[in-house]
């Protein structure tokens, strides 16, 4: 994953982002493929998907592509991979294929899915703003109880991961990070008092 700019230097979990009213997030139209699939080629180092694959992945899980915009121009956009049990378990075994993956691995719309992987973020300027918004999308109840990863790709995406509470997880994939959601945390025992991770089950758009 990566990113154009990189000053993020307000730290937030990926959960608690604020919710910019300047970015208008939203599950990608098929016609913006193709912008979107320019943008990721420009801005993400080693991005090999074309079009065509990317379409591929759009008609599989059409909200596995979110577009970012400001004033109606594209600023950005964000990919996942909702990964079923199966695809959880090569993720970190590194036995799944990351440039192109097998249907196999990812969540039909009507199963649970186990965890996210975050396939790409491409922003420019203002556009990183839409993480709040992105992740507000990921608290639906399909979405909930999956853990995010991710693997930086760039310095900008390594400070983002940092500063959204995502942390670097042992693995056979390498370079992977994850981000364990608020409410899957162990409260942390305190003398005298117990500290619970903040639950965000109500946050809305």
């Amino acid at each position: 994953m990566s990113m154009e700019r990189g000053s993020f230097a307000a730290r937030h979990d990926f959960d608690a982002l604020p919710l910019s009213p300047d970015i208008d997030v939203r599950c990608a139209q098929f016609s913006e493929i193709g912008a979107l699939s320019e943008m990721a080629h420009r801005l993400v180092p080693g991005v090999q998907i074309g079009t065509a694959e990317l379409a591929k992945y759009y008609l599989f899980d059409p909200q596995s592509i979110l577009t970012f915009s400001r004033k109606g121009k594209l600023v950005g956009g964000m990919a996942f991979l909702f990964l079923n049990d199966r695809g959880h378990d090569a993720l970190l075994l590194d036995e799944i294929c990351l440039t192109a993956p097998e249907t196999r691995y990812l969540a039909a719309a009507d199963d649970d899915v186990a965890a996210i992987y975050i396939w790409a973020i491409a922003a420019t300027g203002r556009g990183i703003a839409g993480l709040g918004k992105a992740a507000a999308h990921l608290r639906q109840i399909r979405f909930r109880s999956a853990d995010c990863y991710a693997q930086p790709s760039t310095v900008a995406g390594r400070d983002i991961m940092k500063a959204t509470g995502f942390a670097p997880v042992p693995s056979f994939q390498p370079d992977l990070w994850c981000y364990e959601r608020p409410w899957h945390r162990r409260p942390l025992r305190m003398p005298g008092a117990i500290i619970q991770s903040r639950s965000f089950a109500d946050a809305r758009y």
